[in-house]
């Protein structure tokens, strides 16, 4: 990571490293920022963010492989994860996972996607919850992102909330089924069962593409 521009700084108590958050574009940022860079910029300011734990990153690993494997028997799109940033209206974002449908993958440029990918998921961990659920939420769904999961692995707190863009321009949240699936709007024929999601280990890819798959 590259030392940081000559920009202000302020110190802010919120955020996870509660630390201060220096001020600069957009252009700036992208600047500044590496790809072993884990930061996003919100409203003018870059918030570092700590790295993540295992439970977190074995759930982001089988989202992006069982995503990307659907998506490639129809040729429908790509899958990115973090550091990849997401430009939205008043934030660059790293979800950490992300779906591009192959009719808007025009919008991925060398750096960063530059607008709202259709689908966006958040593994919760300690530091995230508010930034999940209220921030993130907020900027996703003024941004219109269609779908957007927020999957929390945490002991004592698994859960899986799921949410499709209203024809109102609002989140609508949208329970499992009688069998604890979710069926996804953007991905037509994929469909996630949350309980794989707790299991130790988590499920084989070609086993579950080929439940998945029918």
């Amino acid at each position: 990571m590259t030392a940081l521009p000559n920009v202000s700084t302020e110190t802010s108590p919120a955020g996870p490293k509660a630390e201060s958050r220096p001020k600069m574009t957009y252009e700036e940022f992208l600047a500044w920022a590496g790809e072993d860079t884990h930061a996003e910029w919100v409203n003018g300011e870059v918030i570092e963010y700590m790295t993540a734990y295992t439970i977190h990153q074995r759930i982001v690993i089988f989202l992006i492989r069982l995503l990307q494997g659907f998506a490639d028997r129809g040729d429908v799109g790509e899958v990115f994860a973090a550091p990849m940033q997401v430009k939205l209206p008043r934030s660059g974002r790293e979800p950490d996972v992300f779906f591009v449908k192959r009719e808007n993958l025009d919008r991925v440029t060398e750096k960063y996607l530059d607008g709202p990918p259709d689908l966006i998921i958040e593994v919760v961990s300690d530091d995230s919850v508010s930034r999940d659920r209220v921030d993130k939420f907020e900027e996703y769904e003024e941004a219109g992102v269609r779908e957007y999961w927020i999957i929390d692995p945490r002991p004592r707190r698994r859960r899986a909330d799921f949410y499709i863009h209203g024809a109102d321009s609002k989140y609508q949240p949208v329970p499992l089924d009688t069998e604890g699936i979710y069926r996804s709007t953007v991905l037509p024929g994929f469909w996630l069962k949350a309980s794989w999601l707790w299991e130790e280990p988590l499920p084989k890819l070609m086993p579950t593409l080929k439940e998945i798959a029918g």
